[in-house]
């Protein structure tokens, strides 16, 4: 059954990734603008947007473990999933920016007293080196180095969970649960990355 799944996904094209990420910020605006998203459409479309992104985090944190432990092959998917989380994680600032504060001086202050945006800030900036070496020159050109460089991805899922939680108010259990996933699934890849560096050294 995983054979034939992984069958399938080698012939879904990457692109499609980018396709349905690039198409829904768009749905939400069109949402927005016709009245869907109730009567303070900005929050729910950064909302929307900030939790996509942290959804497609997880996923692209996922799958290495489940190539290693299920057999389930998605990696080609990996590159067009953590840019189109950056692509929404933009997006979800955007809208934070231009159709929620809007005032500058705001903008910095909410930056600067509130933990939760500023830990949100922290990934967004962590993501940037992420998102611009995303590409097949800078794996050639970066080496080993690009492997280190990516592991910042790491951080950027625990922030991005960290973000959720404390902007939640109140015990909300969908923000502890992206949390805990993402803290499970960085304790995998740790022990994945602990015993291939223990079978190089034997």
């Amino acid at each position: 059954m995983i054979q034939t799944f992984n069958s399938y996904a080698r012939k879904v094209p990457s692109w499609t990734i980018y396709l349905i990420g690039g198409f829904y910020p768009l749905w939400l605006l069109w949402q927005a603008f016709s009245g869907g998203l109730g009567v303070d459409p900005a929050k729910v479309m950064e909302h929307a947007l900030g939790e996509r992104a942290l959804q497609l985090l997880i996923f692209g944190l996922a799958i290495t473990p489940l190539r290693k432990h299920l057999g389930i092959n998605l990696i080609k998917f990996r590159r067009a999933i953590g840019v189109t989380a950056f692509y929404l994680v933009f997006a979800h600032l955007l809208v934070w920016l231009v159709l929620d504060v809007q005032l500058i001086d705001q903008i910095w202050a909410d930056i600067l007293k509130r933990p939760y945006i500023t830990i949100g800030m922290v990934g967004f900036v962590l993501m940037l080196p992420l998102a611009i070496t995303s590409n097949n020159l800078s794996v050639r050109n970066l080496g080993r180095r690009w492997h280190k460089l990516h592991k910042l991805t790491y951080v950027v899922c625990l922030l991005g969970g960290l973000h959720f939680v404390m902007l939640a108010k109140g015990f909300q259990l969908e923000p502890l649960i992206y949390l805990v996933t993402v803290i499970g699934l960085l304790i995998l890849r740790l022990k994945i990355g602990g015993l291939s560096f223990v079978r190089k050294r034997a």
